[in-house]
């Protein structure tokens, strides 16, 4: 059985780039790697096929830099199609390997694998679930160094002591040390994660390339912190959003990760009225407009914050707790002051 996986598996390999073509139609060619989101096809760069015999290894061999997941192009089929038993994939895999590469090839354009769509956030879930709650590790570390003190309902974030990290196709996998996001829909389901890198001591973000990563369905979603009922604050940036919570400990609040994501978010039902946390720069006015003006269509009220620096990360670092604090108080609803300003009011 093995020697007939081995000898299925290495006629795969022959054909690397039609099977990825095939199976993996939501990625691309990029040098000798077919690169895609992740095994089931999701849309991404996360994910490398080997499509050549190298030093490195022989063609079909993959994995995924995100979760660590690898395999040859018989994982491949078995995970693409959801097949649960090996007589199902060698199955699959005869019924490739009997159509031409021509036609593979020609077809490619169109295919589009019926579990492309299904179980999309499978890896994001996964990370999730292996990683561990943030106190006395170096996440703690990491947000008190930028002035964030205020880590209660924060079970949406967790630390991750091994994350790969790969910057591209062409250099190795590293596993460094990050904080890990949940990504929920409003019911709370997990829809993808978000990654930062971390320096060993937490003193700072990895000095890699792109120490700020999501993987899985961001739009409408985010990391939430506090439940929402019928006032909330949104904006884009977890260490933005923890800043203001530090100021407003008692503000429900949610990180879409970017300014067009948060143009988009989901408000949930019951909402009244919502602060829209704004970055200084001219996506974060598009953002804030956007917003606003949603908000509006549905019958909720909008208020904006605008800190004085970049973000509120920034201002929470020059001017302290006190003074920043002092701002928010004047831009609030009169009834949200008492509410939200103390943490045990």
């Amino acid at each position: 059985m093995a020697d007939a996986a081995h000898d299925l598996a290495r006629r795969l390999g022959r054909q690397a780039e039609a099977v990825c073509r095939h199976y993996l139609s939501a990625g691309r060619r990029q040098g000798h790697y077919w690169q895609v989101g992740d095994v089931r096809n999701t849309p991404g760069r996360s994910m490398f096929v080997r499509l050549r015999d190298s030093a490195k290894g022989p063609a079909g061999k993959w994995t995924d830099a995100a979760t660590g997941e690898h395999g040859d192009l018989l994982d491949l089929i078995r995970e693409s199609r959801g097949l649960s038993s090996f007589s199902e994939v060698v199955a699959e895999a005869e019924m490739f390997l009997r159509i031409p590469r021509s036609v593979h090839e020609a077809q490619a354009p169109l295919c589009k694998t019926e579990n492309s769509s299904r179980d999309p956030v499978i890896s994001a879930r996964r990370l999730f679930a292996a990683a561990q709650s943030i106190p006395g590790t170096i996440v703690e570390t990491y947000l008190r160094n930028r002035g964030i003190t205020a880590l209660h309902e924060t079970g949406s974030l967790r630390f991750h002591p091994r994350c790969y990290y790969r910057s591209d196709a062409h250099t190795p996998i590293q596993p460094l040390p990050a904080m890990v996001a949940a990504v929920t829909d409003l019911s709370g389901r997990i829809r993808g994660v978000h990654r930062t890198w971390l320096a060993p001591n937490g003193s700072d973000k990895a000095a890699i390339t792109t120490p700020r990563r999501a993987m899985g369905h961001l739009l409408e979603h985010a990391v939430r912190f506090g439940g929402a009922d019928d006032v909330m604050a949104v904006g884009e940036g977890i260490e933005t959003i923890l800043s203001v919570r530090t100021l407003l400990p008692n503000l429900p609040m949610a990180a879409a990760l970017s300014a067009a994501h948060l143009a988009v978010i989901a408000f949930p039902p019951g909402l009244r009225r919502l602060y829209i946390v704004r970055d200084n720069d001219p996506a974060g006015y598009r953002a804030r407009d956007s917003v606003a003006s949603r908000a509006a269509s549905v019958g909720i009220e909008a208020i904006v914050l605008s800190p004085a620096l970049g973000d509120f990360n920034e201002d929470l670092r020059a001017f302290g707790v006190d003074a920043v604090r002092a701002e928010l108080r004047c831009l609030l609803a009169p009834e949200d002051v008492s509410r939200f300003t103390m943490l045990n009011p």
